[in-house]
């Protein structure tokens, strides 16, 4: 698909892919806007969404951010542009976390093109997966797209993906047993026509039967009346995204990177979902680096394999017009659609 200029329609085909993109309890917490002189998108944080205690950083923050920079740049070169990317364009405005200018294509097109049809499609399913191994050139495939993003994706054997989920399960004991932690996180568990954000109550989140699947619990110790338990897989597959820096402009390239790489375990029919909560937790964070590296700043571990969806979580909306169009446009028009898939 190719369009040489920028109308309200490839505009929203733009928004809505961003929207698409993976953000922690669903929160959603970005702005969007368009400077039609430049063909300017800008991503914007937008901290009134921000978790005070899981992500006191705002590290999550960016990460959620930079996956939505990835899946505009997609869709960009999916409309026939080529996205050229910014990050942390403006440091006299550090909730400006970036800029997508839409200059003209070029051949050939960017490879992450193809990725396209995966944005939509695109869900975390915190349902068991059936244990079936993903071939090893998908895998290899998810690295090298994090690689590409300027970010690692590290494999591990058997018994360190258990030493991960393990520290995995730590954090989510802690975040069990802190009462504000779970206030919060409970805050965000959104119930019947609440609203677009936060993972809504009737999303299905079973929890391991066996106690080895380390899933978040949002609702903390709270009995919820008809809560499923399943049967996990016995052998999980897992990656941790990694950087070698730790700060800002790292974690909106790592959040580039985890999307890329959900993007094409999609394209081939792998499920995946995100194990955030050790990264919560300075000390258990630490326990999550990859051995025998001097720099590893651990930010995401995901967790793949082959199974069914889940029902999806909504999306914020908003109608932007061209022209004009406001500097920030709260969030954007709805995804793509969400047959099956939640985040």
């Amino acid at each position: 698909m190719q369009t040489e200029e920028m109308n309200a329609t490839a505009l929203e085909t733009l928004l809505a892919a961003a929207v698409a993109a993976p953000s922690i309890h669903n929160t959603q917490p970005w702005r969007f806007g368009f400077d039609p002189g430049t063909r300017t998108v800008t991503v914007h944080a937008d901290r009134s969404r921000a978790l005070a205690l899981a992500d006191p950083d705002g590290r999550a923050l960016h990460l959620s951010a930079g996956s939505a920079v990835l899946n505009l740049r997609v869709a960009a070169a999916h409309l026939g542009w080529k996205p050229v990317p910014r990050l942390l364009p403006d440091p006299r405005d550090p909730e400006l976390l970036a800029t997508v200018r839409l200059a003209a294509a070029t051949d050939p097109p960017p490879a992450y093109r193809a990725l396209y049809p995966a944005v939509a499609r695109r869900h975390s399913s915190r349902m068991p997966f059936t244990g079936r191994p993903v071939p090893e050139p998908v895998v290899t495939g998810m690295a090298a797209a994090a690689r590409a993003e300027g970010a690692h994706l590290y494999v591990p054997d058997i018994l360190r993906t258990r030493h991960l989920l393990r520290v995995t399960a730590a954090a989510e004991l802690r975040n069990a047993t802190d009462e504000a932690r779970t206030a919060e996180s409970r805050s965000w568990v959104a119930p019947p026509g609440a609203g677009p954000y936060g993972i809504p109550l009737t999303v299905a989140r079973p929890l391991d039967t066996a106690g080895r699947m380390p899933m978040r619990d949002f609702t903390g110790r709270v009995p919820v009346p008809g809560r499923p338990r399943m049967r996990f897989e016995r052998h999980v597959q897992v990656a941790l995204v990694w950087t070698v820096g730790d700060r800002p402009r790292d974690w909106l390239a790592a959040g580039q990177a985890l999307e890329r790489a959900l993007l094409v375990a999609t394209a081939h029919g792998v499920r995946t979902s995100l194990l955030h909560q050790a990264m919560e937790w300075p000390d258990l964070r630490e326990e999550m680096r990859v051995p025998g590296t001097r720099w590893c700043r651990p930010q995401v571990l995901i967790r793949f394999g082959y199974g069914p969806g889940a029902k999806g979580t909504p999306r914020a909306t908003a109608r932007p017009s061209v022209p004009p169009v406001p500097p920030a446009v709260r969030t954007s028009v709805p995804g793509p659609p969400d047959p099956d898939g939640e985040d």
